[in-house]
């Protein structure tokens, strides 16, 4: 049975009054694409947000995929990543609009600054993220990009982006999981009306092991993934697990059937140790 009409329908709201759906499915470089899987994560498990960046090199592909599955594009929420090679007024806006050339869109639903570090030499990070804000601001407002935001900002970038522009981000995606639970920069998002967005959720399988989670996926008679992705889901983060297996998304998709308790989300509250299987922005100026 298809899942389009729970996944459709389950959504946060972003603070320009759109809907971003709660649930997607990340792509990724260095083996994290496969094409028969986005079209069967499309068509057969109700999958309606897809994530994905320039740098991850499939662009063109996941187009092809997309329009392969037949689904509307107005049904679809895309999001995609500006890497920091093209940060700076002309780069960026030229960078989204070549995106959206290559995977045969008129817009993007979501478009991050992927990484607080320009990764230029000799300029400064602060004026160099206000410069390429401002930007996507032009390109929010020119309706190429229907929401704006940023990727692996912590509290202090989304200060200095907040006194430096006009637009509040819509969202701030970062990596989060039971091992890596940012609440200071989870309260501060919520504060200012920018959505939270996770990845990584399943620690990039680290998690999956885990004593606490395997003794509450058997207690629910659930895997070990769909316990961690329901644990996120539930604590109202936009989740976007990755896989490129079939069976994988499926599962991973069958997380609004069930409910964990309020003792078991403490229990997985608690696994926090500060562990990072990602890129660690903490000190990025």
């Amino acid at each position: 049975m298809s899942l389009a009409p729970v996944l459709r329908w389950t959504s946060v709201p972003l603070s320009n009054g759109l809907h971003i759906p709660i649930l997607g499915l990340g792509t990724s470089h260095s083996g994290g694409y496969c094409h028969d899987t986005i079209v069967h994560a499309l068509t057969k498990c109700g999958v309606r947000h897809i994530d994905t960046a320039k740098r991850y090199g499939c662009e063109e592909k996941l187009g092809e995929a997309i329009r392969e599955s037949g689904i509307p594009r107005s049904d679809l929420w895309l999001t995609n990543k500006l890497w920091p090679a093209d940060y700076g007024h002309t780069a960026a806006k030229k960078a989204c609009l070549d995106s959206c050339s290559l995977m045969g869109v008129e817009y993007f639903d979501l478009y991050l600054m992927h990484w607080p570090d320009p990764l230029q030499p000799g300029c400064s990070n602060r004026k160099m993220r206000a410069e390429t804000w401002r930007a996507l601001e032009e390109l929010y407002k020119e309706g190429v990009c229907r929401a704006i935001g940023v990727s692996n900002f912590m509290v202090h970038h989304l200060e200095q982006l907040l006194e430096d522009c006009s637009v509040v981000p819509h969202v701030n995606q970062v990596e989060y999981h039971p091992f890596q639970q940012p609440k200071q920069l989870i309260d501060y998002c919520r504060q200012k009306g920018i959505v939270f967005e996770g990845y990584s959720p399943l620690a990039k399988g680290q998690v999956l092991n885990n004593p606490t989670v395997l003794q509450i996926a058997e207690k629910y008679r659930r895997t070990p993934s769909q316990i961690c992705i329901r644990w996120s889901v539930q604590n109202g983060v936009v989740t976007i697990p990755k896989s490129t297996k079939k069976n994988r998304i499926q599962e991973n998709c069958q997380v609004f059937e069930f409910q964990l308790e309020e003792a078991d989300m403490s229990a997985l509250g608690e696994l926090h140790d500060g562990r990072h299987v990602s890129w660690d922005p903490t000190n990025v100026e």
